[in-house]
């Protein structure tokens, strides 16, 4: 039986490139869920004159074609200008990898979404979205789909962590299922900070946390 993986799918997975994190980076990605079985979490440095990546790191939890798809992402954008990286597909990446499982698609799918998630974050953050989207329910509800729960390994949302969304000028409030002395609720409010404030026509995000 044929081995389902390339000579260069294996190099990646043990060998792998740019692994590990930046500390303070301009611009971080996360995809994906440790309960689904994969997650990528994308870290740049970008020149803000040129808008060149000069360095990208990856953190991964999940199978060999998901650290070998991750690593190779890494290498295809860095020195590529934040256009040239977000053209990047999970295709390209499938084939420099020299082709992955059909049943493993889906990892490079999610290395290609952690990239362009660590560019759009980039992007909010410094002004440079040209489409701005007016942020409504909908909006905050799907930025706090990547923020973890750290007892479940499942996002916020589907393990009803998030019980409202109230905005008004500016403002959000977000109320969460959980005691502000719980030995998660601060990590927790900080990447509900990390992903909300960023959003170009909000000012102040508010995290409340049941008594």
């Amino acid at each position: 039986m044929k081995f389902p993986y390339s000579e260069k799918v294996l190099d990646h997975f043990k060998n792998p490139r740019n692994v590990g994190k930046i500390e303070n980076p301009d611009g971080k990605g996360l995809e994906g869920s440790p309960a689904c079985g994969d997650m990528v979490a994308v870290y740049l440095n970008v020149n803000s004159e040129t808008l060149v990546i000069e360095d990208i790191k990856f953190e991964s939890y999940g199978c060999a074609s998901n650290i070998a798809t991750a690593s190779i992402i890494t290498e295809m954008a860095k020195g590529k200008t934040l256009e040239e990286a977000k053209n990047i597909s999970w295709k390209q990446a499938t084939e420099e990898l020299g082709g992955l499982p059909t049943v493993k698609a889906h990892c490079s799918v999610l290395a290609v979404e952690g990239l362009r998630a660590a560019i759009r974050d980039y992007e909010e953050k410094h002004g440079l979205v040209s489409e701005k989207e007016t942020t409504t329910e909908e909006v905050v509800r799907r930025r706090l789909k990547h923020v973890m729960n750290p007892m479940a390994g499942l996002d916020i949302v589907r393990t009803e962590l998030v019980t409202k969304i109230e905005i008004n000028e500016g403002s959000v409030r977000i109320l969460i299922d959980l005691p502000s002395d719980h030995q998660f609720a601060s990590a927790i409010k900080e990447d509900i900070l990390e992903k909300v404030e960023s959003l170009w026509d909000i000012e102040e995000v508010k995290v409340v946390f049941t008594e």
